[in-house]
This record gives C-alpha cells, sequence and structure tokens, in this order.
C-alpha cells in the first residue's frame, strides 16, 4: 500500500503542488476521488474536521487544511530549506502564495469573465514579488529559497502553471519566473508527471470547470 492517501475533488486545486512535490521525490501515493455529488449530500463534508477537502494521510496521522500537508512533507522529506533562515523565507514565500491563491479564487467565483480580466490586468504587480525573489537568490538561476528545492517551489510552479493556461502571455514580463517555469517542468519526475493522464485529465478547479 502506498505511504499517502490524498482525498480531494476530481481536480488540481489544493492538491497539484502535493502531486508535483510526491511526483518528484519518487514518493507513491493513492488517490480517493469525491465528486461534488456526493459531496453536496453532506456526510463526507460532515466526516471532515473542518468540514474541507484536502484530506491527507500519511500512515495513521490524518491531516486537513493544505498548508498544513505541504508543510508536513516539507519536513518528512526534507523540503523546507537548510536552516532556519531558509525554513523562515519558505514560510514566507507560501504564505505570499496563500495571499495570491485566495485573491484569485475570489476574482474568477464572483464572476468568471469580469473577474480574469481584472485579474490579470493586476498580475502583474502580484508577481513582481516573486520575480525579485528569484533575483536576489543566485540571479534567478535557482530555486526560489536557497540552492535546493523547497515544498514551495511546488506550489508556486503550480500556481503559475495553472496561470499560463489561462493567459499564456502572463509571464512574458517576468523572464525569471519564466525560466524557472521551464527550468522545474524540465525535471524528470516533474515532466513525466506533467505528460500523465493524472495531470492531464484534471481541471484546475472542479467548481470552475477549468
Amino acid at each position: 500500500m502506498p505511504p499517502y492517501t490524498i482525498v480531494y475533488f476530481p481536480s488540481r486545486g489544493r492538491c497539484e503542488a502535493m502531486r508535483l512535490l510526491l511526483a518528484d521525490q519518487g514518493q507513491n501515493w493513492k488517490e480517493e476521488v469525491v465528486t461534488l455529488e456526493v459531496w453536496g449530500q453532506g456526510p463526507v463534508k460532515a466526516s471532515c474536521l473542518f468540514g474541507q477537502l484536502p484530506k491527507f494521510q500519511d500512515g495513521d496521522l490524518t491531516l486537513y487544511q493544505s498548508n498544513a500537508i505541504l508543510r508536513h512533507l516539507g519536513r518528512s522529506l526534507g523540503l523546507y530549506g537548510k536552516n532556519h533562515h531558509e525554513a523562515a523565507l519558505v514560510d514566507m514565500v507560501n504564505d505570499g502564495l496563500e495571499d495570491l491563491i485566495r485573491h484569485f479564487g475570489q476574482q474568477l467565483l464572483r464572476n468568471y469573465e469580469e473577474g480574469k480580466a481584472q485579474y490579470f490586468q493586476e498580475l502583474p504587480g502580484h508577481l513582481k514579488p516573486f520575480e525579485t525573489l528569484l533575483a536576489q537568490n543566485q540571479g534567478g538561476q535557482a530555486f526560489i529559497v536557497g540552492d535546493q528545492i523547497s515544498f514551495a517551489d511546488y506550489r508556486l510552479l503550480d500556481l503559475l502553471l495553472n496561470h499560463q493556461v489561462l493567459m499564456p502571455s502572463c509571464l512574458d514580463a517576468f523572464p525569471l519566473l519564466s525560466a524557472y517555469v521551464a527550468r522545474l517542468s524540465a525535471r524528470p519526475k516533474i515532466k513525466a508527471f506533467l505528460a500523465s493522464p493524472d495531470h492531464m485529465n484534471r481541471p484546475i478547479s472542479a467548481r470552475l470547470k477549468l
């Protein structure tokens, strides 16, 4: 049996960064898919600690909250920086990504076409901090923090790939982020995962059907 189980909707959503991380680290996991119809019936939702998915199982440890899951995997698999200084920066990046992801979801769920247009108009200002962080770390030739990959890299990669699906030109003004996406996407295990049906056949969002 795989050591990890992801329980989530039939989408990339909050779990694709976890999947990228696990695939790149050579870890096996299984998926338990909860359709929106089943979720709407109530019992599964009532069984979740905070009434939310994802649910993640690592042996006898059950976790909810996607950021807690990513931090757990970061600690378990050595993806949380090399010291306290780097770990603090990884947390900072992850919190910045959380702000952007929440803003992204709110804009698109409110009114998709109008929200999307406004969101992508504002996007350069939201991406600039990440371009700046790359520039400050070995001239943008490494990772978002330090010289080894962290869980924040998988989350940033997932976010940027999703944005490129919705607006292919969104990174044209950010050469370091653009090169970063190409570099991480070329890592052999990530490349294989991105080309797999497990990734290709999942929409970005189950609710928006993107």
